[in-house]
């Protein structure tokens, strides 16, 4: 994690404070469901409880496993450290250290989607609430790169919540594929702990148990977790590069908050430019970059081994730090975007009127002339906008085959921006909800 591209919120959930605090509770549910079964005596599972306000000294941990090379030794000797020998007699009874490490991250892993969840939730209102701000707003569409047909900046706006309503439902069902715990001991056969434990430790921690676990809980889930984080940091991508497009100083219909004080660059005082998007670019490599390991940890040899341990010990962290940040910092740039209305009128009248090139070539072929010869005669027109910088409707008027079939009103009726917004509401209320579609 950079602290750079952190939110404490975030950085909490991954924090040895948050990790040793998880780790205890496993420990004492599972000490609690033992007592309950008659395994081990109920003072001894309250004792363990009455340490639920102790603050675990991380430098001792992290000294004890200096010498003993084992994470959760270092944490149960630390443990029994504070609540004592007796009442630390029966901790970790019939269980293994898979049952507190994947049971601890799926916890973590519940938070942290949480989380991102919530940062969904932010970028999605940002992107309706200016969707209904440029509901009507006219904006030149483009397909290659070039200039195609109108549309809305509201459409823009409203096509990026329906994507980003997608990533908020693969964000849920990913919650879902991870909230799984497994106490079943060695090799998960429940030899010397029985599926009562692992059953009431889940419960209290807000998990299912996983129906079958090895020693480890399957890393295909795992897999589809983190996949999922590289999809939604995609859409995060395909936002932002269309943000870098919109400003673009030859576009220019919208462009990043420049706040006070700001400086573009360090050589050229007049520079505004798309940092937080080109910023976002780059975030949202990084966490696709997290979903090929989390893929190749599946493959684990037999019942255990831990190849897959260092793997998460880094995207677990990272990938959900560095997406939560990304997807807040997205929202804040979509609240703050400043948009040029005069420009998207500019734009849209770049090309002299070629954009309304297939309503005039529906309006030929509707009036009696072929599609082919109706393409010839439109073709012909727009290369003179093309070649010669002529105005498309002028030219059109003056084109006698052209002129003799539509008529100056027909050729008028073709430039009207009317059927372009006509359908707005309709998409609108498919994306936003029936009573939506009115603004």
């Amino acid at each position: 994690m950079i602290p750079r591209y952190a939110r404490p919120e975030m950085v909490a959930v991954w924090s040895p404070e948050t990790r040793f605090r998880i780790w205890f509770e496993i420990e004492a549910h599972a000490g609690d469901a033992m007592a309950d079964l008659g395994l081990i005596p109920r003072e001894n599972a309250e004792a363990v409880w009455r340490a639920k306000d102790a603050a675990f000294d991380i430098a001792r941990i992290e000294e004890i496993e200096r010498e003993t090379r084992h994470d959760v030794i270092a944490f149960l000797t630390h443990l029994a450290e504070i609540v004592g020998p007796e009442a630390a007699r029966f901790v970790h009874q019939g269980m293994t250290s898979s049952d507190v490490l994947d049971t601890c991250l799926a916890v973590q892993l519940v938070r942290a989607a949480d989380l991102l969840i919530a940062g969904v939730d932010r970028v999605l209102a940002a992107l309706r609430a200016r969707a209904f701000e440029h509901r009507l707003t006219p904006r030149i569409g483009r397909s290659h790169g070039i200039h195609a047909e109108p549309v809305t900046l509201g459409l823009t706006f409203a096509r990026f919540h329906a994507e980003f309503s997608r990533a908020r439902r693969r964000l849920q069902a990913a919650r879902a594929e991870v909230a799984t715990g497994a106490v079943s001991g060695a090799v998960g056969t429940f030899a010397n702990v029985p599926p009562q434990v692992e059953a009431h430790v889940c419960a209290r921690l807000g998990l299912t148990p996983e129906p079958i676990s090895t020693q480890i809980i399957p890393r295909d889930r795992h897999a589809m977790f983190f996949a999922t984080l590289a999809v939604v940091a995609g859409s995060v991508e395909n936002l932002a590069t269309e943000i870098r497009h919109m400003q673009r100083t030859e576009v220019l219909e919208a462009e990043e908050p420049f706040a006070p004080g700001q400086k573009g660059s360090s050589a050229m005082p007049h520079k505004r430019n798309p940092v937080l998007s080109e910023n976002l670019t780059g975030l949202a490599r990084m966490v696709r970059s997290m979903a090929l390991p989390a893929l190749e940890n599946q493959a684990l040899w037999h019942e255990r081994d831990i190849s897959h341990s260092s793997v998460e010990r880094m995207i677990g962290p990272d990938a959900t730090v560095t997406l939560d940040f990304a997807l807040h910092r997205l929202a804040g740039l979509v609240e703050g975007l400043v948009v040029h209305p005069a420009n998207l009128a500019a734009n849209l009248d770049r090309l002299r009127g070629l954009i309304h090139s297939q309503r005039v070539l529906l309006a030929l072929t509707q009036a009696g002339i072929s599609r082919e010869d109706a393409y010839r005669l439109v073709q012909r027109n727009a290369a003179k906008v093309w070649d010669e910088g002529a105005d498309f409707r002028a030219a059109l008027a003056a084109d006698a085959e052209v002129a003799g079939v539509l008529g100056a009103e027909g050729i008028a009726a073709c430039f009207d921006l009317a059927p372009h917004l006509a359908h707005v509401d309709t998409i609108f209320a498919r994306v936003f909800g029936a009573a939506a579609g009115g603004g």
